[in-house]
């Protein structure tokens, strides 16, 4: 039989107090500092250019001093999108083009009336996007759906990003090419140079002349961001790509072999004291590595990876999530290059390719890359170690089955449709012993107009367990047949947002190739947001008000999550955003529905070009799910970056989760982690990271099974790093691990070192 638990809501009538008075206070004067109105404006004609081919190579050294951009094309960089619409921008911004045969050539003369205040400091590759910068966004295909991103900040430093438009989210950092740039500040701003080689890209192979999208941009940071393009964009049209200038030109390139053969080394060792705590260290075996990984371009269009023995490793930790009362399963983002090259064409509504589960690959192969109207992508792989998801309609568990070797495979087709809708199929299979899964679906994108867009996808899937897994985790035995079904829409311009969608998973249904932590549920959502602009004579940048509603409903039909929320948003000077929300929601667990009440704020601002800070906290009513009772939630992430000078950067951020009960608190997590990096050049960086944990129960209210009273976990790194380009780099590290805390006897043990390794990586790219 199903009970209610109300709790208490004084405590939130301050909080929903605060939301209400301060659209109050904001309502009457963004009223009237928006800006005007007026009537609907035609947007210009796009810009169409020719590029010059020069015929000596440009040298790239932050001066715009060779010859050769007298020659170029010219393109003033001057009108601001972001946070003004279509006004003339705060600066001045002028870039030239021009290509030989091999490369793309782009230069910036970037002014500014301050050049003391430009945001510049050296850091990690696609690590700038703090500080100012300037780059071009190109469309070598010329249609208006997927490029490529290269910026840079005023010191060189690099950024390069994959652009789609088809998916989310659209900027892919992932994506590396080997090209050089160069910046430097003088009296008047700074200057950046760049030269991108054709055989970096991917674009049509003819002898005759070809049209690309390219579009300059700067990105200027003071009180306010402001970016700037040097075309009008539609007022209810983000979509960058499809607005930037045509240039055509580029007759005879060719985009090379496209053969890059990356060979690596890796080696490590790994001490642990044995017995702990009481042992002494003991020496592991030292393991060294060779791997090769190898891409080719079929075509222009087409990449064809293969690995053998791959490098998989990851140099940085994974960031801590407070996984501790939980429900369903956490997910952490990709970071393997094999994996990360081409992942945006598998990329569907559902998350039915999720490539961390492939755990331990010995080898690997993929295909990707897009002909006229087609995107293709394949990849396979072998498995040595089978990480599982067992989802349900309330919960999640893992299982692993290290002795079981699996295939995993995936395959995915999109054709384009018309400007911008396009339908595709996908399937993915893994299989060992007397285990396999198999997805297959199909999929549409529907964008009547920019600022319209349906989504609708539909997915089946057949399954089977090992019987000696199925009796450990009390599955169903013999094979489970199941669909996941979902069809949402939303609108996005730049005063109205609203977006409804439908979402319905069978229980039987497994994707255990992807990231589905939930079935046996339906879902019905909606949401809708008017944001006012203010203009530049207002203290603010923009206010908005949004509300949104949610159920999830078991087969059964018993309401599983019932949630309403309202939330006011403003952003103003510093960079800064803040945001109230007040929710409200009902939530079934074990028999019982419990209605919760909570207070979502967070303030984020970037006082300085040096300083950035950031607190969100989230109070009201939870769930002790091992226990089945209310709980009160305060969760506390507080974090705070600084620049010393330009080469010094510090990080420190804190997360605290405490759940309180009848009779006291439950629990308390404390995660603190201190980053600290000294970037020596562009290509060189020291790091260091140390990542505290302290977790406390209280054992006398914990009874669902023995906790000790306290565990605290201490981990630190240092990594030395030196890059040429993204794949010739060597890394050299140190990493150990502390516990301490109360053991299976009751004693209580200081912070005692329980491992420690050293290991290495070399790497090598090799372009032909």
């Amino acid at each position: 039989m199903n009970t209610s638990v109300s709790r208490p809501v004084s405590r939130h009538r301050a909080a929903l107090a605060l939301t209400l008075a301060l659209a109050a206070c904001a309502l009457p004067a963004l009223l009237q500092a928006q800006e005007p109105t007026a009537a609907p404006v035609a947007p210009p004609e796009k810009p169409h250019y020719r590029i010059p081919k020069i015929s000596a190579p440009i040298k790239v050294d932050g001066v715009l001093d060779d010859a050769a951009w007298n020659e170029a094309l010219r393109i003033d960089v001057n009108n601001e999108f972001d946070p003004g619409r279509n006004v003339p921008a705060p600066v001045t911004t002028i870039a030239y083009l021009a290509y030989d045969e091999d490369n793309l050539y782009a230069g910036f003369r970037a002014n500014a009336p301050d050049p003391e205040e430009i945001r510049a400091h050296l850091t990690d590759r696609d690590a700038a996007f703090k500080d100012d910068f300037v780059g071009l966004i190109i469309d070598t295909f010329n249609d208006e759906r997927r490029g490529y991103e290269l910026f840079v900040n005023p010191l060189g430093v690099q950024m390069d990003l994959s652009l789609n438009e088809l998916t989310q989210p659209e900027e892919d950092t992932a994506w590396d090419a080997i090209w050089d740039a160069a910046g430097r500040i003088d009296a008047e701003g700074y200057v950046v140079e760049m030269a991108v080689p054709f055989s970096s890209l991917r674009f049509q192979r003819t002898d005759g002349e070809q049209t690309w999208g390219i579009g300059p941009f700067r990105s200027h940071k003071r009180s306010l961001r402001s970016q700037i393009a040097s075309t009008f964009m539609a007022p209810d049209n983000d979509c960058f790509v499809c607005q930037a200038p045509k240039v055509t030109g580029f007759e005879g390139v060719k985009p090379g072999r496209n053969l890059e053969i990356d060979p690596t080394a890796t080696g490590q060792r790994t001490d642990r004291r044995i017995p702990f705590p009481e042992g002494d260290f003991q020496n592991g075996d030292e393991k060294g590595e060779l791997g090769l990984t190898a891409r080719w371009g079929i075509t222009p269009n087409l990449t064809l990876s293969g690995a053998i023995n791959p490098d998989f490793s990851q140099i940085e930790a994974d960031a801590v999530e407070l996984d501790v009362n939980t429900q369903f399963a956490l997910f952490f983002p990709e970071k393997r290059p094999f994996f990360l090259e081409g992942s945006d064409f598998f990329q569907t509504p559902f998350s039915a390719v999720y490539t961390r589960t492939v755990a331990e690959p010995t080898w690997g192969a993929k295909l990707s890359g897009k002909e006229g109207k087609n995107a293709v992508g394949f990849f396979v792989a072998q498995d040595d170690r089978t990480n599982l998801l067992l989802p349900g309609d309330q919960f999640s568990r893992t299982a692993s089955l290290p002795h079981l070797r699996t295939t995993d495979a995936a395959a995915r087709y999109r054709r384009d449709l018309g400007a911008s809708s396009t339908i595709g199929l996908i399937t993915t299979h893994r299989e060992g012993g007397d285990y396999f899964n198999t997805v297959a679906g199909v999929d549409g994108r529907w964008q009547p107009k920019p600022s319209e867009i349906f989504n609708l996808q539909a997915l089946g899937s057949r399954t089977e367990y090992p019987d000696g897994l199925a009796a450990t985790y009390n599955l169903p035995l013999g094979r489970l047949e199941g669909s996941a079904l979902l069809a949402n829409y939303a609108h996005n311009s730049r005063n109205w947002s609203w977006n409804a969608g439908w979402e319905k998973v069978d229980d039987a249904f497994r994707a255990d190739l992807g990231f589905v932590p939930k079935v046996g549920y339906e879902l019905t959502n909606a949401g809708i947001e008017r944001t006012w602009w203010a203009d530049r004579k207002t203290w603010y940048t923009s206010v908005s008000f949004g509300g949104a509603r949610s159920q999830t409903d078991a087969e059964s039909g018993t309401v599983l999550e019932r949630t309403t929320e309202a939330y006011v948003r403003l952003r103003g000077p510093w960079q800064s955003t803040y945001l109230i929300d007040q929710g409200w929601r009902h939530r079934f667990w074990n028999g019982v529905t419990f209605r919760e009440r909570f207070t979502y704020v967070s303030a984020d601002l970037r006082p300085s070009g040096s300083l950035g800070l950031s607190v969100s906290a989230t109070v009201g009513d939870t769930i002790d799910f091992d226990h089945t009772r209310p709980g009160d939630l305060l969760r506390l992430r507080p974090a705070v970056s600084y620049n010393f000078g330009r080469h010094l950067q510090a990080s420190l951020d804190h997360d605290l989760q405490r759940v309180k009960v009848d009779g006291g608190e439950l629990l308390e997590l404390n995660v603190t982690q201190l980053k600290t990096v000294y970037q020596f050049n562009i290509r060189t960086f020291l790091r260091a990271i140390v990542q505290y944990t302290d977790l406390t129960f209280d054992p006398v209210l914990f009874t669902a099974a023995p906790v000790p009273a306290e565990d605290r976990h201490l981990f630190s790194q240092l990594l030395f790093s030196y890059k040429i380009n993204p794949t010739t780099v060597l890394f050299l590290g140190y990493s150990d691990n502390q516990y301490g805390g109360e053991d299976a006897d009751g004693r209580i043990l200081d912070l005692t070192r329980t491992d420690r390794t050293l290991f290495f990586k070399i790497g090598y790219a090799l372009v032909l």
